[in-house]
């Protein structure tokens, strides 16, 4: 197990600079900071390899997280701007492990969650996975998650464009959508309370 500490999570230097990858043994991988910025144009939540083991494509490029605490809004989340960093989750991440594959620790508001990504051997998926380990006091939780879809090979990058079909196919646990004629579909199995379709672009991420 490779472990590294709060003092290393919450320096953003320190941190951007730690990264973490899972393959799928097909030429499909998963990888990011350990803050969850995504700094380089290979990172991505699921890359996957669309003729095995090459035609490799960035689909979901991360997941936003934010934790509700009553009323309270908790961003879990990292995103690295020109001459800005927003939301600052790194500062919530109490630690981050590889055991055997990546486990992150947020403490909020004597909160405990962890999250966990897991990549399955032989096929193009990601599994992510939420676990409140201890809580101070009773008190209601909620989190939300908003996947933020690329749709791009993983040499380049792409911007805001009008060609994108917005268009979620839904079904019980189940959500989908293909952006673009001829790319795979991304199914995004879920148990949620609540599907709420957002269209919104996010702009000028800074990546190399």
């Amino acid at each position: 197990m490779i472990q590294i500490n709060q003092d290393v999570c919450n320096n953003l230097d320190a941190a951007l600079n730690r990264e973490w990858l899972e393959t799928n043994g097909i030429g499909g991988f998963s990888s990011s900071t350990i803050t969850g910025a995504n700094t380089r144009r290979y990172h991505g939540l699921l890359t996957a390899a669309t003729k095995p083991p090459v035609g490799r494509m960035v689909l979901l490029s991360k997941l936003e997280e934010t934790l509700v605490i009553e009323d309270r809004r908790f961003d879990l989340g990292t995103n690295q701007y020109q001459g800005a960093i927003h939301p600052r989750g790194f500062e919530l991440l109490a630690s981050f492990r590889l055991d055997p594959f990546p486990v992150f620790t947020f403490t909020v508001e004597g909160v405990v969650l962890e999250k966990s990504v897991f990549m399955p051997q032989g096929g193009n998926s990601v599994v992510v996975e939420y676990r409140v380990l201890s809580m101070q006091r009773r008190q209601s939780l909620r989190l939300e998650v908003r996947p933020l879809i690329a749709f791009r090979d993983y040499h380049s990058l792409t911007h805001e464009n009008g060609a994108l079909d917005p268009t979620l196919q839904q079904e019980p646990g189940m959500i989908s959508i293909r952006p673009y004629d001829g790319v795979p579909r991304l199914y995004l199995a879920h148990n949620a309370s609540e599907v709420v379709p957002n269209r919104d672009w996010y702009r000028q991420f800074f990546t190399t």
